[in-house]
Parts: C-alpha cells; structure tokens; sequence
C-alpha cells in the first residue's frame, strides 16, 4: 500500500478535500456550522472516503507547510549577494621601543604618514604587514598619535589612527609624602610626593578613589626627575601664573604654595578632587601601585561606601595599604583625618626608615604646619 503525506493544517484540509472530490465528480455538501468535535468527525468521514476511492490512505499532520523548506532547482537558485567589504581590513598593532607593526588583511602600501607631535620614521611594506621604525627613540611614557594612510593594489584606501604611550623603563623609586584635603581661596588642595631614586615621571597616574565615575585624577607627561626631589600635584588651577614646570625652571610656576626649589604641577578647573575620607594612589603603566595611603575622617569598621571598600581590597592586595596587624584595612586602619583644616596637611614621618604601609607612618599637622614642596614637620 503507498502512503502519501500532506503537510496541512486543519483549516486547509477542508479546502484540500473539497478540490480533490471535485476532480472525483463527487461534491459533500458542509452547510452547517459545527464544532471543533464535528470538524473532526468530518474529516475523520473524508479521509475514510477518499480511502474507498482511491484505494490509498492518507497519513495527515498538522505542520504548517510554509515550515517545509523549499527546494530550488541549480537554475532557481537566489544568488546571495557579496556583503564583503572592497580593499584591506585592519587586523592589529602592537609597538616595543622605538617600533610600531600594523598588520591588515591584504597587500598594502603606505599613502601617507603622520605623527603627533612629529616624529622621523622609517617604514617597511611587507606582504599585509606595515612597520614604522622611529628614527629616534621617544621619551619614557610619551604619548604619540599617529595616521597611517594605506593602500591595496586596487587603489582602495584605508586610514588607520593610534594614539598611546610608550613604555617607561624609567621608574623611579617615589612616596605620597604630604597631602592637603581642604581647599582656601587662593590655596588649593595638593599631593606631595618625594623621589626616593632619579627616574621619569612619564605615563605615571595619580588616583584618588573618591572620585569613583573617574578616579585617576592625572597623568604625567615625560619629565626626569632626581633622588631627593620633591613633586607637588596642585589639584587646582588657580590662575594662568600656575605653569606645569617640565623644564629645568622651578621658578617658572607662580601660584599660591608653588615652590621654588620643587617641580609644580597644575590640574585644570576647580572641582573638588580629594576629600577627607579617601584612598590615594600612583600607578605605573602596568597598575603596579608605587605607593598609596588611606585616609578616613571617621574611625567605623566598614567602609561606607563600596568604592572606598574595593581600593582598600586593591591596595591590600599590592602590599600598599594595610592594618597595624597586617589584614585588610578598614577605616579605623586609615590615617585619621578628624579635626583637618584647611591650614593643616597630613603628613609622612620623613624621620623613620621604613614605608610600613600603615597609619603609623602619618602624622597631622599643627596649624600652619603645610610644607609643600619641602622637607615635612
């Protein structure tokens, strides 16, 4: 016996059927409504009668046919058009030292090539590789923008920009070493740091973690500095006398607190950057923290806002911060910043040995008792 499969739903078999035993010369009258109950014995009596007809049975599902995939024949086939895009792709870059490696998806050649600020290269065009060989070696930490023009054999033209800084090997060796939190017209609140070997300040950044949307508050430029120098970090510009000191003149800045014997520089603006609970921090390009202090105007066990609680974990974590039994600090393990005004700083014990990474290294000053840019109380 030979089966045949319909792919109908209900409400298209009745029209099914109906065209079938038209062709039989046979018509059934439906001129009732009926219920979901009589449609089944209906089509029960249709498949029964094309049965005695035709001799075959047929096996009905309730699968949609527009379910069914359509077959086409080779000459039916839709053509699926090309969405690919004409001319090179940009794969990847990396950078070393003085050397920058683009690598693109085709052959390309160089349409054009330009650096901020302007740098002397030399450039290699190798199968889908293109590399810049700078002619000099750039400072530790300078940041760098570059336009790299290309083109395919085909004459489609691709511009790719990188901006970013280079490695600095030079490091040095540096403390937070005094800090103001309390800003007076015309004085402004500042981070002191001192230089515990000679190094370059370059793509190093300073946090404050109170500023949770946007904690790193700044970023070096390249600037070598010496052991025994002293930073200051004003976290207010003032006025245009207030000048970053990138050159040998330590006399260039003017400004309240500007020292003439340290390097001062300058953040833009006049929002409020650091307050009396905080957690302050200088990274180096791989996060590595160089150092770092706590400090908290009340003496809780809990921090008391979950920022504040995830540098404490961070700085901890780096061997930065900690309590005077060596665990995870809390607030009541952060310098005590009660009673700070704007006359007074927290300052280092630059008479002790040892960084311990606790509050026993701070001290509060006496009113007053502020030295940016020299030797602590």
């Amino acid at each position: 016996m030979r089966y045949v499969r319909y792919l109908l739903t209900r409400q298209t078999m009745a029209r099914h059927y109906m065209a079938r035993f038209a062709l039989l010369g046979m018509v059934i009258p439906l001129f009732t409504f009926y219920s979901c109950s009589t449609e089944e014995a209906v089509f029960e009596e249709l498949i029964k009668k094309e049965t005695e007809v035709t001799g075959e049975e047929t096996m009905i599902t309730e699968d949609d046919p527009d379910d069914s995939p359509e077959t086409l024949s080779p000459d039916e086939e839709e053509e699926i058009p090309d969405d690919s895009p004409d001319g090179p792709a940009f794969l990847d870059w990396s950078v070393s030292e003085n050397e920058l490696i683009f690598e693109f998806s085709l052959p390309v050649k160089i349409a054009g090539l330009h650096f901020t600020p302007v740098q002397d290269a030399e450039t290699i065009e190798e199968d889908c590789t293109i590399t810049v060989i700078l002619t000099e070696s750039p400072e530790p930490g300078q940041r760098i923008e570059v336009l790299l023009q290309v083109e395919d054999d085909d004459e489609n033209t691709l511009d790719v920009e990188v901006s970013f800084r280079f490695g600095n090997t030079s490091v040095p060796e540096l403390l937070i070493n005094e800090l103001r939190t309390e800003y007076s017209n015309p004085k402004a609140e500042f981070i002191e740091l001192k230089m515990l070997s000679g190094g370059n300040l370059g793509a190093l950044r300073v946090f404050a973690a109170s500023n949770n949307k946007n904690p790193m508050i700044y970023e070096f430029e390249p600037v070598e500095v010496e052991e025994g120098e002293y930073v200051v970090l004003h976290l207010r510009k003032l006025d245009d006398s207030c000048i970053d000191e990138y050159g040998s003149d330590l006399t260039e800045s003017g400004g309240a607190d500007s020292s003439p014997i340290a390097r001062d520089f300058w953040i833009e603006g006049s929002t409020k950057l650091l307050r009396r609970t905080d957690a302050v921090y200088v990274l180096d390009q791989d996060d590595n923290v160089l150092d770092a202090i706590m400090i908290s105007e009340k003496q809780s066990a809990e921090w008391s806002n979950s920022y504040l609680a995830e540098a404490a974990a961070f700085l901890f974590a780096q061997g930065a911060w900690k309590s005077a039994e060596g665990t995870l600090p809390g607030p009541m393990d952060a310098v005590n910043s009660f009673g700070i005004t704007a006359t007074k700083s927290i300052s280092r014990d630059e008479t002790m040995e040892e960084n311990t990474h606790t509050a026993a290294d701070w001290r509060l000053t006496a009113t007053s008792g502020a030295t940016p840019g020299r030797p602590n109380n």
